[in-house]
């Protein structure tokens, strides 16, 4: 039987009666006793935050660095200033998704953040195409912890507890500083479709940073069920579920992160210009249904009657 990992602030989730389960190989809250409902509105109407320490992170060093990230991912690096976020993906030679990730460029290294259900794929597939170069890959994904706060009132509790100017921070772009007297780089980035931040620290520190921004008039805790809708309510692609190594970006809506002439081959690059040429075959595309009936994943989807 496999051990599940458990975050620094299990105890935490556990004091505050969060239904845990298994997710990716951790045992993370799902939700908490106010229910899923109650925990996405106030994303939407007051403020959330998330424990995501069980994400993966990769950093990669050395002269060679943006080189290699651009060769690996299908959006372009090279227009990353340092201090500015992209999303991308990694893709295999047939132009599926191997895995989303977002890429963080600093002035010395990048750093790759991954789904937590895909660290180790995501780690063999950049070991296997590292070859030569002067580069260094290190998972740290055991080592920095992630919290996410989102919603309207996000950047004035954080700021609340922070001497960085949290407004100069810019969609898509982060800054270095603390939060709760703890060192962090703070991205203004998120899956919920609402402003806010993620907060990466030092795995120790989480529980701090956690401790002040909740409580009574801060930020209400989310468990990953109001994460999915969320993120489902905003048309954000969830690996495993949307998307696979079946399905390429293309397919997928996510052409805006492809970019077939950027300069420099990259994984996969070859499968989606035939894929241009040809023309798609499949395309994913979100609905609306009536009633209160909810549709599950793997039902088969009728328009005018045919399947």
């Amino acid at each position: 039987m496999t051990t599940l990992l458990r975050t620094p602030l299990y105890d935490v989730h556990c004091a505050l009666g969060a239904k845990m389960v298994p997710f990716a190989g951790w045992e993370m809250p799902v939700q908490y006793p106010t229910g899923i409902l109650a925990e996405h509105r106030a994303v939407r109407e007051s403020a959330g935050i998330f424990d995501v320490c069980h994400m993966g992170e990769f950093e990669v060093t050395g002269p060679d660095r943006n080189a290699f990230v651009n060769r690996v991912t299908c959006n372009d690096v090279a227009a990353l200033e340092p201090g500015q976020v992209q999303y991308s993906a990694f893709l295999n030679e047939s132009g599926g998704i191997v895995d989303d990730c977002t890429v963080y460029r600093f002035e010395d290294k990048v750093m790759l953040v991954v789904n937590a259900a895909n660290i180790e794929k995501d780690w063999g597939y950049l070991v296997s195409h590292k070859a030569s170069g002067n580069l260094r890959l290190r998972n740290l994904s055991q080592d920095v912890g992630l919290l996410a706060i989102h919603a309207p009132k996000a950047e004035a509790l954080v700021q609340r507890h922070s001497e960085y100017p949290l407004s100069t921070i810019k969609y898509y772009h982060f800054g270095i500083g603390d939060v709760a007297g703890c060192g962090c780089f703070i991205s203004r980035t998120g899956y919920t479709g609402e402003d806010g931040f993620e907060l990466y620290c030092r795995m120790s520190d989480t529980a701090g940073i956690w401790e002040a921004l909740t409580g009574p008039e801060k930020a209400q805790p989310i468990g990953l069920g109001a994460r999915d809708t969320l993120r489902l309510e905003v048309g954000y692609a969830l690996y495993g579920n949307d998307i696979d190594d079946t399905t390429s970006p293309l397919e997928a809506g996510l052409g805006w992160i492809t970019k077939i002439d950027k300069g420099c081959p990259f994984v996969g690059d070859r499968a989606l210009k035939q894929q241009k040429l040809e023309g798609l075959h499949r395309r994913l595309v979100g609905f609306r249904t009536s009633g209160r009936v909810i549709p599950r994943h793997g039902m088969p989807t009728k328009v005018s009657g045919v399947v």
